[in-house]
């Protein structure tokens, strides 16, 4: 047992944001992204919600300069309520955000270092961040 670290945290996800590099990605995926199909390394939180589980990641990562998170677009274009979740649970605003089209999104995240997929259940919950320098 750890103190002071957010109880979202694994110690496997600890192992791996720790093992990520300047610029290295982690997808914070729901439910319905196709996982396995397009990351290496996945880690499952059944029973979780995307924006928590960003915002739990982000107690422990810096994120990288603009844009730090991408969000997949939704498909009329609107910014949903579960990608403001996203984007407040990240704390890079709305200028630190880029959002990406659904396959473009996917090229991404094949290049993450790191999926962990919720069990969200909100459509494109899904959010990209970029890991920024760990200043001293």
């Amino acid at each position: 047992m750890l103190s002071g670290i957010h109880p979202l945290l694994t110690g496997e996800m600890l192992l791996h944001l720790d093992r990520m590099g300047h610029s290295d990605a982690v997808v914070v995926a729901d439910a319905h992204f196709p996982a396995f199909a397009v990351g290496a390394r996945v880690i499952d939180l059944p029973g979780t919600a995307s924006p928590a589980v960003l915002a739990a990641i982000r107690s422990v990562t810096p994120a990288d300069d603009a844009p730090a998170l991408d969000l997949m677009r939704s498909a009329d274009g609107a910014v949903l309520d579960v990608q403001r979740e996203l984007i407040e649970a990240a704390a890079v605003g709305a200028k630190g955000t880029r959002f990406v089209e659904r396959f473009d999104y996917y090229d991404l995240a094949r290049g993450a270092y790191l999926i962990v997929r919720t069990g969200e259940t909100r459509i494109y919950a899904n959010a990209l961040l970029r890991k920024g320098v760990v200043s001293a």
